[in-house]
């Protein structure tokens, strides 16, 4: 008999509902976050098991890749697409668990992207760089800050990041603001060279991906780009259109219109938020050096505002790339943008 099961993953504990193809449950339990004992519970249906699901959380990694490694079958449900009948006057955690194993039965659940594990490693790599980095940028607006409230005096931050503890003895004179500018510098040092080992391990493994090889082709895009782009991708066969890549990358307009009016906005977070940034790096780097590109934001600024033609030109970046990680083609900027 067919076998279909639901899992509901919180941070502590799973739910798991086993449900056969006549829609009637084996088993519906909670069960404490270890795999051992998730896998105990699933063991006596295992021949049985066509297929489960897993809802998408922020930890369910190793749920996931511990069920793959068993030989199971294994579906990521995506809870933004599941919406159960409002009419239910009463849900849990159980009723939840069996609505995705009904789902599954009835194939008809929404799935998400299950990353490959060696592929997902690298990519969260990258997005602790970005954290990082976030970070230094912070410790060096405060410096500019520190030196403008108290010497009314301002620095690059390419400048602040070459200056050492010793060179605050020579720019302030209170022994606070010393203190206090020495902090900032050794944080703003340590983060970079944190940053600058990450990258090394991020370029090297990202080289050789035909993906990444084909996106250093396009202006604006490098390394630390291309490896970003690369990896949150991924796969770029998941996307069946252009529209649906550029969608995912949280480019296209999110509004709600009636009668030709605005009655508000759908889910603008809907999709990649690392694609959105990366393509508004890309497009800042392309504004500067590629003509074909600036013309297209000049055209663009000269009948909107600035924060919507930069938008437009990183829509039309996401859209030449998606084209250049299909095909494996170089980037053309005339196809691109045209004359």
């Amino acid at each position: 008999m067919k076998m279909y099961v639901g899992i509901d993953l919180h941070g502590s504990n799973s739910v798991l509902v086993i449900r056969d193809q006549d829609a009637r449950n084996h088993l519906k339990k909670r069960v404490k976050n270890e795999l051992t004992l998730i896998l105990e519970q699933l063991e006596p249906f295992r021949e049985d098991i066509q297929a489960i699901t897993v809802e998408s959380t922020y930890n369910w990694y190793w749920l996931v890749d511990g069920l793959m490694d068993q030989g199971y079958p294994v579906k990521l449900a995506n809870p933004v697409k599941i919406q159960q009948y409002n009419g239910i006057k009463h849900t849990n955690d159980m009723t939840d668990a069996e609505f995705l194993a009904e789902l599954l039965r009835l194939d008809i659940l929404p799935t998400g992207y299950i990353c490959p594990k060696v592929t997902r490693h690298l990519r969260d790599l990258l997005r602790k760089r970005l954290l990082l980095v976030r970070q230094r940028t912070t410790h060096v607006l405060s410096f500019q800050g520190l030196l403008q409230r108290n010497l009314s005096r301002k620095m690059g931050a390419q400048d602040i990041k070459q200056l050492t503890e010793s060179d605050m003895d020579q720019l302030f004179e209170n022994d606070h603001l010393i203190l206090s500018a020495k902090k900032s510098v050794a944080m703003i040092r340590f983060l970079g060279d944190m940053i600058s080992d990450l990258e090394r391990v991020i370029q090297r493994d990202s080289a050789g991906m035909s993906i990444y090889d084909s996106l250093l082709t396009v202006t604006g895009i490098g390394k630390t780009l291309g490896a970003t782009i690369t990896l949150e991708t991924t796969d770029i066969n998941r996307f069946p259109s252009v529209g649906d890549y550029v969608s995912y990358c949280r480019l296209v307009n999110t509004n709600r219109l009636s009668n030709g009016k605005k009655k508000g906005e759908n889910n603008r977070k809907n999709g990649n938020k690392f694609l959105s940034w990366a393509f508004s790096e890309t497009a800042h780097f392309a504004r500067q050096w590629c003509p074909y590109a600036r013309r297209f934001y000049q055209r663009k600024l000269a009948r909107t505002n600035p924060m919507i033609a930069r938008r437009a030109l990183a829509h039309k970046m996401a859209r030449a790339c998606y084209y250049v990680m299909r095909d494996g083609v170089p980037y053309d900027p005339v196809r691109a943008f045209g004359h």
